[in-house]
């Protein structure tokens, strides 16, 4: 897959997305890095760290959150959309599900777009917007209850029709990541399976595959920890998403997740390479 000027190998490699939230109310970091000059500042640490593509969100989309409107939304991520691009020769992922808000993100610079509707909020007027522009795409699993009657199969289900729209639209079926929306619509329970079981969920839909569960609270409630102490259970889900296939992890802390993902890689693609030596 194409993102912006770099080629990822989504089949072999797992690469890092790093988290700028360009908000007041970000659960774990809100208000930390709204302002340009810490922001870029911020995105100058994770390219040293090994961030691979900044994922960069306008609006908080923790549990309860506020819904801002579209106008504000955009005079967040331009600004920083456009000095991110200007200063750093990194790929950038906007997190919106509004269409709007994708159209003038893609006019500031924006080579991926990061919808945790999976094209479902609207009339099919994001996914037009993605085709038109020949974008890369990630899709996440919600949706506005827990009602499951078979967890796995469901979300299986909900994701297809996901893919289809976008199918539908015009996206190539090669600019698309699908993400299982870890912390959305899910019980405690529901999260831990979902983490467990995504290999199942890449292998059913042919896919390459996001996890995000960065400070989750999956993790604050399993460690009884708070958000800004939760590195090691997210290093934790990290590497279990690496040894099930994944393809890209979303995270905060960059150094911790890239360290553990490199050495991840290193054990499974040594050990394979060693065992098809024989």
């Amino acid at each position: 897959m194409i993102i912006g000027k770099k080629e990822f190998d989504l089949e072999s490699n797992c690469y890092i997305m790093g988290i700028l939230n360009f908000t007041p109310d970000s659960f774990s970091d809100g208000g930390k890095f709204n302002n340009i000059d810490s922001a870029l500042e911020h995105v100058e640490q994770m390219i040293n760290e090994g961030v691979d593509i900044v994922d960069i969100g306008g609006e908080s989309t923790r549990p309860d959150y506020i819904k801002i409107s579209d106008d504000e939304e955009i005079s967040r991520i331009v600004p920083v959309i456009e000095a991110v691009k200007q200063r750093f020769d990194i790929p950038v992922s906007l997190d919106t599900y509004k269409y709007k808000v994708a159209e003038a993100g893609i006019q500031a610079g924006t080579d991926l777009i990061n919808d945790i509707w999976g094209l479902k909020y609207d009339n099919g007027q994001m996914a037009q917007l993605i085709a038109e522009k020949k974008l890369p795409c990630c899709l996440m699993h919600n949706r506005n209850n827990q009602n499951y009657n078979c967890f796995m199969d469901d979300i299986i289900s909900d994701m297809k029709q996901s893919v289809n729209i976008a199918l539908k639209a015009g996206i190539r079926k090669k600019n698309i990541i699908l993400d299982i929306g870890v912390g959305f619509a899910k019980s405690y329970e529901n999260n831990l399976e979902a983490i467990n079981c995504i290999d199942c969920f890449r292998k059913s839909l042919g896919y390459p595959i996001l996890l995000g569960t960065s400070r989750k609270s999956v993790i604050g409630l399993t460690l009884d920890l708070p958000s800004n102490q939760r590195v090691e259970g997210t290093i934790a889900t990290s590497v279990i998403g690496v040894m099930k296939g994944v393809s890209m992890v979303r995270v905060h802390d960059v150094k911790e997740n890239a360290r553990a993902v490199k050495m991840a890689l290193a054990i499974m693609k040594g050990y394979l390479n060693g065992r098809n030596s024989y």
